[in-house]
């Protein structure tokens, strides 16, 4: 038996259970209320909080982060938890959160801790792989209560009277260093895949941003810019403040100017912060208002296609300063507060130029003019101090070709690696499933000697 490919069991029988099918003949079924036992242990001094994760770890918050969450002011209900306890997280059950922990601990009441009725007879990690299973293929969320979106509760008294498949102990044992080691395997590589990913998004705006500041031709004479960030510049192109390039410009309304009941389903549409990406506008989730309000009180904050977007806040992911061109099609339109409509001198800067360049160079924008920490503001007055360089206009539509060929092939670089993290995703999902439900045969696999890992491939 190869690493490969794993046939199935000889023998088969009706378990009469929708989701797990025919099972091997020789396993039993009992309801989970059979196999685990719900316990409430005291908590000690010395316990740390375990989480129960999305990805299915269950582990102490020291050991991810201990940012992100909210600590409770009173641990009421907390309970105590031990290294190869079974936790079901009651709302967060249905995208995952649940495993085996591998520490001990203590728990919020939100989650279930459970424990094999007879250890002699339950391996709880095959467990944790066959009910985490569940979860991420969607059938505990149409077992769960509750009536928030994407939130549904799922407490052990709903798990307790679910049947479950039981192999012979030994069996669950070997299914469980089978997915353990299958995949590890399938983790490591989607990992590269999206190493990949970050990879090539660095790579992309790495030679966009040289080619927006520093040109095509590698030859060309260079000066110092007098700008930190610019650095050299060729020799010909022309460094000045944002204002200089541009005729026209407004921030959004502050105050009582716009508010979300002025919002309706048509009309004036409303740019937000959301749709203003790196070099792209991000059409989707749009927001309009009532056309006479606008002619009344907001016609300054006026966006026409072929205008300058910059996003005049940001934070870790999205930077401040940040611009694209707003596209045909999206008059009539208006600009939201903390975003900026630029219309700029179209006889010395081409708008997507300018876009290009603004992104390249926003991270760096927001150490320098923003304010704030975790959330980075710039007013519009300080942005139109922002150092820009440019070439003249046949240039300039040459480096803007010249990016839009390059982002399209980085794109499809990316969309392949994309694809790929997909169908590993998928492989390890169908993998799971089959073992677990006892599709394939796993009794006899044996994890390879390290010297022959590069020469198998993930198991089928």
């Amino acid at each position: 038996m190869t690493a490969t490919k794993f046939e199935p069991y000889s023998d088969y029988r009706n378990s009469n259970v929708a989701w797990l099918g025919d099972m091997p003949r020789h396993w039993e079924l009992r309801t989970t209320k059979r196999i685990f036992a719900r316990v409430q242990r005291p908590v000690r001094p010395h316990d740390g909080i375990v989480t129960a994760f999305r990805d299915g770890e269950v582990t102490l918050r020291s050991n991810r982060r201990v940012d992100g969450f909210t600590n409770a002011v009173k641990e009421i209900g907390y309970q105590g938890v031990r290294r190869g306890d079974l936790l079901v997280h009651a709302m967060d059950g249905f995208a995952g959160a649940i495993g085996i922990s591998d520490s001990d601990g203590k728990c919020s009441p939100v989650c279930s801790v459970c424990v094999p009725q007879r250890k002699e007879q339950i391996d709880a990690p095959y467990y944790g792989y066959l009910v985490r299973q569940l979860a991420v293929t969607d059938f505990i969320t149409s077992l769960a209560k509750g009536i928030r979106e994407r939130s549904t509760e799922f407490r052990f008294s709903e798990l307790s009277n679910l049947p479950l498949p039981v192999p012979p102990r030994s069996e669950q044992t070997q299914i469980a260093k089978f997915l353990d080691y299958e995949t590890s395997r399938i983790d490591a590589l989607i990992e590269k895949q999206q190493q990949l990913i970050e990879l090539l998004k660095e790579k992309r705006q790495a030679v966009i941003s040289h080619a927006v500041t520093k040109g095509l031709n590698p030859d060309a004479p260079m000066r110092d810019s007098g700008v930190e960030w610019l650095g050299e510049i060729p020799a010909h192109w022309v460094s000045c403040s944002l204002g200089k390039v541009t005729i026209k410009r407004c921030d959004g309304p502050f105050g009582s100017g716009l508010k979300s009941s002025h919002y309706t389903e048509s009309g004036v549409r409303v740019i937000r912060l959301g749709n203003i990406k790196a070099n792209r506008y991000a059409w989707g989730s749009d927001v309009f208002i009532d056309n006479d309000h606008y002619e009344q009180n907001l016609r300054d904050h006026s966006v026409l296609a072929g205008d300058v977007l910059v996003a005049g806040l940001g934070d870790a992911n999205n930077h401040v300063g940040r611009a694209c061109v707003a596209p045909e099609g999206i008059e009539p339109a208006m600009v939201k507060a903390d975003c900026f409509r630029l219309r700029v001198d179209n006889q010395r800067v081409l708008p997507k130029f300018l876009a290009l360049q603004l992104s390249t160079s926003s991270a760096h924008t927001a150490g320098v003019l923003a304010n704030g920490s975790t959330r980075s503001r710039i007013p519009l007055g300080s942005m139109m101090t922002r150092a820009i360089a440019y070439c003249p206009l046949d240039e300039q539509e040459q480096i803007v070709a010249n990016a839009e060929k390059l982002e399209q092939q980085y794109q499809r670089l990316e969309v392949a690696a994309a694809k790929q993290v997909e169908l590993l995703q998928e492989r390890r999902t169908a993998l799971i499933s089959a073992a677990v439900t006892g599709k394939i045969d796993v009794r006899n696999w044996k994890a390879p000697e390290p010297s022959d890992t590069n020469n198998q491939g993930v198991a089928a």
